[in-house]
């Protein structure tokens, strides 16, 4: 028996998908609703905040993210996100992609 090959399709989805997946998902969290209190960990503030902000604000995933900053393993994107240990390149590349900059402030301005 040969094995299905699935195809990828690489563009941006169209309204009516995007109202129809919605649609999807709020059925599924009506039937299987998440566990009382699971919650999104939130990002520490400055760098990591700002960058989901501005992937949220683009409407990228984590992997959508990773590829658009050619970074292999999209949970470099969490990692940066929790503030965990990143590579300085991974970071920016990632802020490039977002069409963030970074850039070195005195401490006097981090208050």
């Amino acid at each position: 028996m040969a094995k299905k090959q699935i195809q990828r399709i690489l563009r941006p989805a169209t309204a009516e998908e995007r109202k129809r997946h919605a649609a999807n998902r709020e059925k599924v969290m009506e039937e299987f609703p998440p566990a009382p209190g699971a919650r999104r960990k939130p990002s520490p503030p400055g760098i990591p905040a700002e960058i989901r902000r501005a992937r949220e604000a683009k409407g990228l995933t984590w992997y959508a993210l990773a590829k658009l900053a050619g970074i292999p393993n999209p949970n470099t994107v969490r990692d940066i996100e929790y503030g965990r240990d990143a590579q300085l390149s991974n970071v920016q590349a990632v802020a490039k992609a977002l069409g963030l900059r970074l850039g070195l402030l005195e401490e006097s301005h981090m208050a």
